[in-house]
């Protein structure tokens, strides 16, 4: 189980801190992703981390704006937003798969519900 919190509201060019806490399986063995959705698009990717050495891959609308971080000890994963634009209010999801590195759905086995973000103009 991946559950989010921290979205909200906030105005452009605030910050917002998402946690996926996970639960139910070896955290530690697993990469993990973060990944949005607009309504009526198709989930994107915009940041993962490895499950080992902390190596970390953005998608580039989200470089130098988003930090994606993990706490193995408290099997959770953060990602920092900064520089929130208001094409950033979408739906934020986390999930757990076994391919670093990877930002495609289809490698993910785990899915949190997901958390909404707003950010106002």
């Amino acid at each position: 189980q991946l559950v989010e919190s921290g979205g909200g509201l906030v105005q452009a060019g605030g910050s917002l801190r998402l946690s996926c806490v996970a639960s139910g399986f070896s955290f530690d063995d697993y990469a993990i992703g973060w990944f949005r959705q607009a309504p009526g698009k198709e989930r994107e990717g915009v940041a993962c981390i490895s499950n080992t050495y902390d190596r970390t891959w953005y998608e580039d609308y989200v470089k130098g704006r988003f930090t994606i971080s993990r706490d193995n000890a408290w099997n959770t994963v953060y990602l920092q937003m900064n520089s929130l634009k208001t094409e950033d209010t979408v739906v934020y999801y986390c999930a757990a798969g076994n391919y670093s590195g990877s930002l495609y759905t289809n490698d993910y086995t785990y899915w949190g519900h997901g958390v909404q973000v707003t950010v106002s103009s």
